[in-house]
């Protein structure tokens, strides 16, 4: 499901802003910074400080992350069913994918969230469609983002 270029991007730009289902069916949405993909189906993130998206997807496990590289106007959005697990029920590979990465923060997790990926989208600036480049994207949206400053 998740191609070679979406691993990419995913690998590159952790963040993901992750909707969960509230309990009068409205959707929320948080970022979530500590990704790692497992394989071509499953991805999970560190919960560190998310009491609402945990008690979500305990009641209503559909979600979906979407991850954006800004600069190129570029994004991935996985959609899937999400699984808490308590740290006493990480397993020996999954908790070595997160030693990979975030070893740092392992003793901060109060567990991890793991989402079987049902589908997922490369999605593409329309920016694109008229001619623009990436690098001329990524020249423009740097200089944007600089300006900010």
């Amino acid at each position: 499901m998740l191609t070679e270029d979406m691993k990419k991007l995913i690998s590159e730009h952790r963040a993901g802003m992750v909707a969960s289902v509230n309990d009068d069916g409205s959707p929320s949405v948080s970022p979530k910074a500590t990704f790692v993909i497992l394989d071509d189906e499953t991805l999970a993130f560190g919960n560190l400080r998310s009491p609402g998206t945990i008690k979500n997807i305990n009641q209503r496990p559909s979600a979906e992350v979407c991850f954006i590289d800004v600069l190129a106007r570029k994004a991935v959005r996985v959609t899937g069913t999400a699984k808490y697990l308590k740290n006493d029920e990480v397993s020996d590979a999954l908790r070595a994918a997160f030693e990979e990465v975030w070893a740092d923060f392992l003793d901060r997790f109060a567990g991890v969230v793991e989402i079987k990926v049902s589908a997922a989208e490369y999605i593409l600036s329309p920016a694109y469609d008229m001619g623009i480049t990436e690098s001329e994207l990524r020249e423009a949206n740097l200089a944007h983002l600089q300006s900010l400053s």
